[in-house]
């Protein structure tokens, strides 16, 4: 655990301190789009944070390497260079669609390349361990389509998530977080070296996230950007490929048994195997969604639209940051649920509490403009929004200037400034309509 944290503290130092250098080249390069009518943020702010992210990626890797308890998913193992290969692809991809705006369908086939460039290289999956069947190898072009399908579905699930400050990088550190003790409890648990990849993988997204996450905050000073987006969704599909196509559900020895009744018996215990992308319900169920209302409306499923349930959000009353705290909460509830649940599943108390906890996440959504207000005594450490305000005694009227004061005043429209209120200076126009300065 000591080489993880480590590794988890190399990565978020190198991604935060290349994230201030980072956003001034993305100002010099341009890479600062006009606000589209779907973004919330009111001003416009430079993307390209992807880049400080797949360098803590690459410093991540770089210090687990060097870790002599760490040193042995390199040796064994060939998934983590597939990892930075599939990763370096899909943050180039990223970056220039950053600065260039690349087409959709061009995006998506970067996309299959990617995920096709890990395959290549061994991080695929192997066989799935199904209920009440057992065990079921899979073909090489079977694991081949349904990893690339995984890569391209998770990508995308957190690329479309991504509209909200802080809002994605949030999300997938916390599904990184559960995947990590997941993977952790199977390596060191059940003493199966196949499950160290994918322990790394998810200790390093979380490093990545955690140190993207203090610039990206509302107000957002940078954006992660596609090429940001992208790779953190490669990372944690990868983190589950490698788990649930490389562990052998035999290996567990959870229950005695013919493989059948074994497997019949731990599918709480196989549930992030079959499931991988409960970590990221939430993402999911949105791409879904959006999917389904573009194409009712007859527009293309790539087509962008203020639809999502971030917007939905915000259309209902929420703040913008108690939206991305709400969907904090339901991600939190869903990853760290199933993880509960697969490791007590007789637990009837588990079921209880994520039920109580859903409905404390429902009364959140119904209570859009509530302020909690804090106590007295508090009031001095938390945020001015959150203390009690004083009632201000009335400011009297002040009286008439004696030189203007028999004379009436036309109202100044609303949103019109001080200087075009005074006069409406028609020759100051006309000089810039001309192109003069004036």
């Amino acid at each position: 655990m000591r080489d993880y944290l480590l590794t988890l503290c190399v990565t978020a130092a190198v991604t935060y301190l290349l994230t201030g250098p980072v956003r001034k080249f993305a100002i010099a390069a341009g890479a600062m789009p006009e606000i589209r009518a779907r973004d919330v943020h009111r001003e416009p702010t430079p993307r390209l944070g992807g880049i400080a992210m797949f360098f803590g990626l690459c410093a991540g890797l770089l210090v687990a390497d060097h870790l002599p308890n760490l040193n042995s998913v390199f040796e064994l193992s060939n998934e983590p260079r597939a990892l930075l290969s599939g990763a370096a692809l899909i943050w180039l991809i990223g970056v220039l669609d950053d600065k260039f705006e690349i087409d959709a369908l061009i995006k998506l086939g970067g996309q299959m390349i990617a995920a096709g460039v890990m395959v290549m290289q061994g991080l695929t999956i192997l066989w799935l361990p199904i209920p009440g069947i057992g065990t079921v190898a899979l073909t090489q072009w079977q694991g081949t389509l349904l990893t690339v399908a995984l890569v391209v579905i998770t990508i995308n699930a957190v690329n479309f998530v991504d509209g909200l400050d802080g809002l994605a990088a949030g999300m997938v550190c916390i599904a990184a977080a559960a995947f990590f003790l997941y993977a952790y409890r199977i390596w060191y648990g059940f003493t199966i070296e196949a499950a160290a990849p994918a322990t790394l993988f998810a200790v390093i997204l979380m490093g990545m996230c955690l140190g993207f996450l203090p610039h990206n905050m509302h107000p957002a000073r940078i954006f992660m950007g596609d090429s940001g987006s992208m790779l953190i969704g490669l990372v944690l599909a990868a983190s589950a490929i490698s788990i649930t196509g490389q562990v052998d559900p035999d290996a567990l020895k959870i229950f005695e048994g013919s493989t059948r009744e074994a497997t019949h018996a731990a599918l709480p215990v196989f549930i992030p195997l079959l499931l991988p992308l409960t970590i990221i319900a939430i993402p999911v169920a949105d791409l879904v969604l959006a999917i389904v209302r573009r194409t009712w409306n007859g527009q293309s499923p790539f087509a962008a639209d203020r639809g999502h349930l971030h917007h939905r959000l915000l259309e209902i009353g929420h703040s913008h940051s108690r939206a991305v705290l709400i969907m904090y909460f339901w991600s939190a509830l869903i990853a760290f649920g199933t993880l509960a649940y697969s490791v007590h599943s007789a637990s009837m108390w588990i079921v209880l509490v994520i039920v109580a906890l859903s409905a404390i996440g429902l009364v959140l959504l119904l209570l859009p403009r509530f302020t909690p207000r804090a106590p007295r005594w508090a009031e001095s450490f938390v945020p001015p929004r959150y203390r009690r305000r004083a009632a201000r005694p009335e400011a009297p009227e002040p009286e008439a200037s004696p030189s203007y004061g028999a004379e009436e005043r036309a109202p100044v429209p609303a949103g019109v400034n001080g200087a075009t209120a005074l006069s409406a200076r028609p020759e100051l126009h006309d000089r810039r309509k001309a192109g003069t300065r004036g």
